[in-house]
């Protein structure tokens, strides 16, 4: 089995858009702002739902602390990007993507006073997975969607960073080889959840702006 530097060199590399480039659909009816404050109010806080993790436990509880070094540049943008913004994430414990992100924007939601997160489970939040797949179609978690003080849908952050999505969208045939799988965990350990929060923080950016953009 190829070892994760010789499966990189073998993967079909694809230069990334930028961070937020995927408008949402126009055509697409927004969902009721009645049906995510349900789900937000049943919802759980990041540190409720960490303290509940069972399953990669250890690896929540590694990047939690690693989040600690959150870049203060990104900070200082989503702060300046006013207050009253809710993050709803669909997320599960045993999910690879879900450990790798979840805790990142948690930790940022912890640090700006206008930002708060909540955690529900993939049964609860299906019909938020359905309305925002990923690039090749799926359903997916993590996906977050950004609510505004109204609960209204004001952005979304799909599954993974853009750099790491086109990739292994662009490698299908290999999706369930465990060597790509070492890969993805691989770029995540190296990324330190920078990607993921710069992302977000220009889809905060571009709600405060008046923009709804999911990417």
């Amino acid at each position: 089995m190829l070892d994760t530097f010789a499966l990189a060199a073998a993967l079909t590399f694809v230069a990334p858009p930028s961070p937020v480039t995927v408008a949402c659909s126009p055509d697409r009816v927004p969902a009721d702002p009645d049906a995510y404050r349900e789900l937000w109010d049943a919802g759980q806080t990041f540190d409720q739902f960490l303290e509940d993790a069972e399953r990669r436990r250890e690896l929540w509880l590694e990047n939690w602390a690693t989040s600690e070094g959150v870049d203060p540049v990104q900070v200082e943008r989503a702060r300046a990007a006013g207050s009253g913004w809710k993050v709803l994430a669909v997320a599960i414990d045993g999910c690879s993507d879900s450990v790798n992100t979840v805790p990142y924007l948690g930790r940022l939601a912890s640090l700006v006073e206008g930002i708060d997160l909540r955690v529900v489970d993939s049964d609860d939040g299906r019909w938020i997975m359905e309305d925002n797949r990923t690039p090749d179609g799926r359903p997916a978690t993590p996906t977050f969607v950004l609510l505004g003080p109204e609960f209204e849908k004001r952005g979304c952050f799909i599954e993974r960073p853009a750099p790491l999505q086109t990739t292994l969208i662009a490698n299908p045939d290999g999706l369930e080889d465990r060597s790509l799988y070492e890969w993805k965990m691989a770029w995540y350990d190296e990324d330190e959840g920078v990607s993921t929060v710069q992302e977000f923080v220009a889809i905060l950016e571009a709600a405060a702006r008046g923009e709804t953009v999911c990417g």
